[in-house]
């Protein structure tokens, strides 16, 4: 069965991969685009539900503009219908904001209009670095507040525990919204791990989980996934909470299951 999500063409146009798999689409490589705005949302059809959000540098590779809508591939492989106007020209990245969030400044100066608010793992390109600002091709951002994109992370539990209060949005990937797969895709991303978008998707990381839980674990149900931080106790952006919290493991699975959503499906270790 095609999974919607990951597959490149729609009824016009198709990846250049698929040539000989499907018939009557135009075939194409795409081109590089890169995302201009602090947050960009993807879409499962142009207008339609949001499927995922996709962050300030991040480079998707564009099948088709039509209509104010490119449907692209991300660097997950996930597919979907950005805003065509939230694309440019990809530019060399350097630096991620390594803080919950931060200003993009018109100048030098804390005093100075803002440019852009961008969220934790947005990336920029820094041209040159002053006192206390780096100077950016989008403007000044305080110097630190960016992390150089060759110092990743090194603990992904520290990035999701960055995320504590962020309220819940379905489909959300940044600080100022985020769901329970865009918590661990956040996280894991930071730390130079690849990752998937969704949490069905994510279950396959790493490896099972028979005995006690540690901190960096994944935990899943159906439809849901957390990190443990420590042996008891899981940070998760869910619904029941309508934010990103701290929960103790064991609370978590009675309260999950009573409202239906059953046991635990899966434990990985990365």
């Amino acid at each position: 069965m095609i999974d919607r999500r990951l597959h490149p063409a729609n009824a016009r146009v198709a990846y250049e991969g698929l040539r000989g798999a499907i018939d009557g689409v135009e075939f194409t490589a795409g081109t590089a685009m890169s995302i201009a705005v602090p947050v960009a949302d993807l879409r499962a059809a142009p207008g339609g539900a949001l499927d995922r959000q996709r962050l300030m540098g991040e480079v998707v590779t564009q099948l088709e503009d039509i209509d104010g809508f490119s449907f692209v591939i991300c660097d997950d492989e996930y597919v979907g219908y950005i805003r065509s106007d939230a694309l440019v020209a990809p530019a060399r990245v350097t630096h991620q904001v390594g803080t919950f969030a931060t200003h993009i400044y018109r100048a030098e100066d804390m005093k100075s209009d803002v440019v852009h608010s961008l969220p934790f793992g947005a990336k920029v390109q820094v041209l040159d670095e002053r006192r206390k600002f780096f100077e950016t091709t989008h403007g000044f951002v305080p110097k630190s507040h960016l992390r150089p994109l060759d110092r990743p992370f090194a603990d992904p539990s520290t990035v999701a525990q960055l995320h504590f209060n962020v309220p819940y949005l379905w489909g959300g990937n940044s600080t100022s919204g985020i769901d329970c797969s865009g918590l661990i895709a956040a996280s894991l991303r930071s730390c130079d791990i690849r990752c998937p978008a969704d949490s069905d998707m994510q279950m396959a990381l790493g490896q099972d989980v028979s005995g006690d839980l540690q901190r960096g674990d994944l935990v899943f149900w159906k439809g849901h996934v957390g990190m443990m931080v420590d042996q008891d106790t899981m940070i998760h952006a869910n619904a029941h909470h309508m934010a990103c919290r701290y929960e103790p493991f064991e609370n978590a699975c009675i309260r999950i299951k009573a409202q239906g959503d059953g046991e635990v499906t899966a434990r990985r270790r990365l």
